[in-house]
């Protein structure tokens, strides 16, 4: 229930805090004076967009605070709690902040939020009606929006939004796969003709580097082995003319002498593992040479294979280096493609398992729809009955076509029929209602809406337009009815639903300074009775008028 609202620097307002109280509430006042300012700041601390036009001239930002008591409300008091902003006291304050550079600020409990966070709160703590609802009504997905409402199938609504989510996410693959499949159709041909020219070339990981490593050894093996002869001659096999015996003779000079002089012995030392190790690399040296092969056949056939890998890295424009890595790409890529081809297929299959089970879930959704509506057809031509169309009938008609496109709202067309004389068939709403009888039909459907959906507070924006006499009264003896279980907050020019109010505001506005005021105050019973009066004679009051009014007020038993 809605406790209290501050509004500050907002349209004409200054400043201003509504204490609000369970029952209906009526708000009255003059043409132009802002009855409905109250309810726009609301619906912007409930998350509604934001507008810079809102903030009064001359202010730097408009706020409003809104206070909430939550204590029968378990949705609400549930999404605070998964959101962490629960209050130990069960109260719930929610703020908007809208500053003069488009930007707004919005809170919970003294916690920021986003604006959608709000919003999605709001509709858990507040309803509001529109003056202009009637013109809704004859939009079809607000007729099926309603019908739901009353028939409150949450979970049926929720399953086939769930198949049809699934459904669409399947067929949104599918169709992007095709388009992927048709661009690719030249593309893969090209990639199996690449593929299968380096599968057959079959280059090896490190191999272009092992056999270029090769080529330079075969064709220089003459070379090689004629140098590794010559300088094996020179080191060890020219008698001592050779670089070992000249070091072997010096090692034993060296041994000699360092009987002599003790210092040289570490000389010969060094010098004899030198000849050591000199004559065990004149062994590799000779090892080596004797198993140099000068093979032409396989000069040959390694010069082709570097040949045949420079051609085909000139083919892909790559280095021969990586001619392997971009053989295995290209076969990952091509795999992709094959692989797109065989989802394609089981995406055929998914997408027929989704589609029959979302229409299981939609069938079940319009049978349920089918049950509500018949109940709501009786009611809705009754509340016809009490708002002066004494021979109104009312139906709603549904409709399924096998061949429509699944939506989230299942597979259900609507239409509103009504037959407003004897013997006039139903027809189509908005062929048949005038604007008079389409705002009746609206306000009754919205009543009797209202008394199924667990909102605690419903506001009412001047949904009476069009109304008038006796039909008025019977507004106002609905929304007083719907005021016991229900609060009710209702925006009316009319005095026999001001007078219907449990309790009653009274907007006026003022100018002081060239600046424009609005005041919002509740009104006692004599205060009620003179602004009933003037709702039913004008600014001239008389005593027929406030007699008048004080009747009406007692009749309702305000």
């Amino acid at each position: 229930m809605l406790i209290s609202l501050q509004i500050k620097n907002f349209a004409i307002v200054n400043e201003l805090t509504i204490d609000w109280r369970s029952g209906m509430t009526a708000i009255t006042g003059e043409t132009g004076a802002g009855k409905s300012i109250a309810i726009d700041a609301l619906s912007l601390c409930l998350g509604e967009r934001a507008d810079v036009a809102s903030i009064r001239p001359g202010a730097a930002k408009a706020e409003i605070s809104a206070q909430f008591d939550i204590r029968q409300l378990p949705y609400a008091q549930q999404f605070l709690s998964d959101l962490m902003l629960d209050d130990e006291e069960q109260n719930c304050i929610l703020r908007r902040v809208v500053m003069q550079n488009g930007r707004s600020k919005s809170f919970i409990n003294g916690n920021s939020v986003t604006a959608a966070q709000l919003k999605e709160l709001g509709q858990r703590l507040i309803a509001i009606h529109g003056q202009h609802a009637h013109q809704l009504l004859l939009k079809p997905e607000h007729q099926l929006g309603l019908l739901d409402a009353y028939a409150g199938h949450d979970t049926l609504l929720h399953a086939v939004r769930a198949q049809y989510q699934h459904y669409h996410t399947l067929q949104k693959e599918h169709a992007e796969l095709i388009k992927q499949q048709q661009a690719q159709a030249a593309k893969k041909q090209l990639l199996e003709y690449q593929v299968q020219e380096l599968d057959e070339f079959a280059l090896e990981e490190g191999e272009y580097e092992q056999i270029e490593t090769e080529h330079t050894r075969l064709s220089h093996s003459q070379t090689l082995a004629e140098s590794c002869q010559r300088e094996l001659m020179c080191l060890s096999e020219q008698d001592d003319q050779t670089v070992l015996g000249q070091l072997q003779h010096s090692v034993q000079t060296f041994i000699e002498l360092s009987n002599y002089d003790p210092k040289l012995q570490e000389i010969s030392q060094l010098l004899g593992e030198a000849a050591v190790q000199l004559e065990e690399g004149c062994r590799e040296l000779r090892a080596y040479g004797e198993n140099i092969e000068q093979d032409p056949e396989r000069l040959q056939s390694v010069e082709d294979r570097l040949a045949q890998a420079m051609a085909l890295s000139r083919k892909h424009q790559i280095n021969p280096e990586l001619l392997h890595q971009h053989h295995q790409q290209l076969h990952e890529e091509l795999a992709s493609i094959c692989s797109n081809n065989e989802r394609i297929e089981d995406l055929q299959h998914e997408i027929a398992e989704a589609l029959h089970a979302y229409q299981i879930s939609a069938a079940q959704l319009s049978e349920s729809r089918a049950q509500a509506a018949l109940t709501l057809n009786d009611l809705i031509s009754e509340s016809m009955h009490e708002l002066s169309m004494e021979n109104g009938h009312f139906a709603i008609q549904l409709s399924q076509h096998e061949d429509r496109r699944p939506n989230e709202l299942g597979m259900d067309q609507i239409e509103f029929l009504v037959s407003t004389n004897p013997g006039q068939p139903l027809q189509a709403l908005a062929k048949v209602a005038s604007g008079g009888e389409l705002s009746r039909i609206s306000l009754a459907i919205q009543v009797i809406i209202a008394n199924r959906v667990t909102t605690p507070t419903l506001i009412f924006d001047e949904v009476d337009v069009g109304i008038s006499g006796p039909t008025a009264s019977q507004v106002g003896k609905q929304l007083r009815l719907l005021g016991k279980s229900t609060q009710v907050i209702c925006v009316t020019h009319l005095p026999q639903v001001a007078c219907s109010g449990h309790h009653q505001f009274f907007v006026s506005k003022r100018v002081e300074g060239g600046e424009t005021f609005t005041s919002m105050l509740p009104l006692v019973q004599e205060q009620r009775i003179d602004e009933i009066a003037r709702l039913l004679g004008g600014d001239k009051i008389s005593s027929t008028t406030l007699a008048s009014a004080k009747e009406l007020l007692e009749v309702q038993g305000a």
